[in-house]
């Protein structure tokens, strides 16, 4: 069987969607743009790309010169651990970017992997530097989103050095209801684009212990579990499970 393939790059202008108009605006854009400093961007964002399941949008080593803005589907980054095996490092849902491990090196240090059908904005990271100079709120907010990563980083870190297995998957758990309300969707009921070994992956568990976790959070009425299929049963008790005030 061949490898999956990415489709050819469509004209954004072709597709008569632009950032100014994109219902994502507000999670991968600056909020509070003027109309001519949206047009601005519109023009600095002039192709999309789109993946099959399994496609790569970079690979490990390939020159940095763009970043990718999900505009619908879902991706996971991972790298090459010492033995040979892939360690998921994150993943990616629509509003979100893509390809920011490479700003440092001009290389990527990662692989990016499409988990489902998908598609992304690409930005050329050279405009983006230069319309950044010209609109100080842009600059601002891509100095919150990299601040934003990092941040996540370090939650990752916390996860994988201080947390029990419970704690590690109700707190990844509860990260993904936040990010699926922030887009409009449910917060207690989604379909995991991942494998349950790709969690345990991210978040340092072996996959039985991932699904001995998922059968005890069920029977103790904390989700409910069809295959992929999640339901939050129970949001306040999982959080307090690992540690987060009730909201």
């Amino acid at each position: 069987m061949s490898a999956p393939i990415a489709l050819h790059p469509v004209p954004i202008d072709k597709l008569r969607v632009a950032c100014s108009t994109c219902g994502l605006k507000e999670l991968c854009l600056p909020v509070g743009l003027s109309d001519e400093e949206l047009g601005k961007l519109d023009h600095l964002v002039t192709l999309r790309r789109s993946f099959r399941k399994g496609a790569n949008v970079y690979r490990a080593g390939e020159p940095f010169d763009a970043l990718y803005a999900v505009r619908f589907g879902f991706f996971k980054t991972t790298v090459t651990a010492a033995d040979g095996r892939d360690q998921v490092t994150g993943f990616s849902m629509a509003g979100e970017l893509l390809g920011m491990d490479g700003i440092g090196t001009d290389k990527h240090t990662c692989d990016a992997v499409a988990l489902e059908d998908s598609e992304v904005c690409v930005i050329p990271y050279g405009r983006l530097e230069e319309l950044s100079r010209e609109l100080q709120s842009l600059q601002h907010h891509f100095h919150k989103v990299m601040s934003r990563e990092i941040v996540r980083d370090h939650g990752v870190m916390m996860l994988l050095g201080s947390m029990r297995a419970e704690e590690r998957l109700g707190a990844f758990l509860v990260n993904l209801s936040q990010r699926f309300t922030a887009r409009g969707y449910s917060p207690s009921e989604f379909y995991l684009r991942m494998t349950r070994e790709e969690i345990g992956s991210y978040l340092g568990l072996k996959l039985e212990t991932v699904s001995r976790v998922f059968s005890k959070f069920q029977s103790e009425g904390l989700i409910s579990v069809q295959q992929k299929h999640v339901r939050i049963i129970d949001i306040p008790r999982l959080r307090e499970l690992i540690g987060q005030r009730p909201c």
